[in-house]
């Protein structure tokens, strides 16, 4: 009976560590996704015109 115990304790080891393994794969990968997102939204603020006082009306434009 002890080496079926042996047994059963290292296959549930090994199925707890691929899913550790698993698990961290995917976290990985969304904080990844997340980073390029937040990389992306940051380059299209930069599309954004400013906008700066015409000094002879003094009316905002883009510019």
């Amino acid at each position: 009976m002890p080496p079926l115990v042996a047994f059963a304790g290292a296959l549930g080891g090994l199925a707890v560590v691929r899913w550790a393994y698993r698990t961290a794969i995917r976290i990985n990968q969304e904080l990844e996704e997340a980073r390029l997102a937040r990389a992306a939204e940051v380059a299209r603020s930069r599309d954004i015109p400013t906008l700066r006082r015409d000094p002879n009306t003094g009316a905002y434009r883009p510019g």
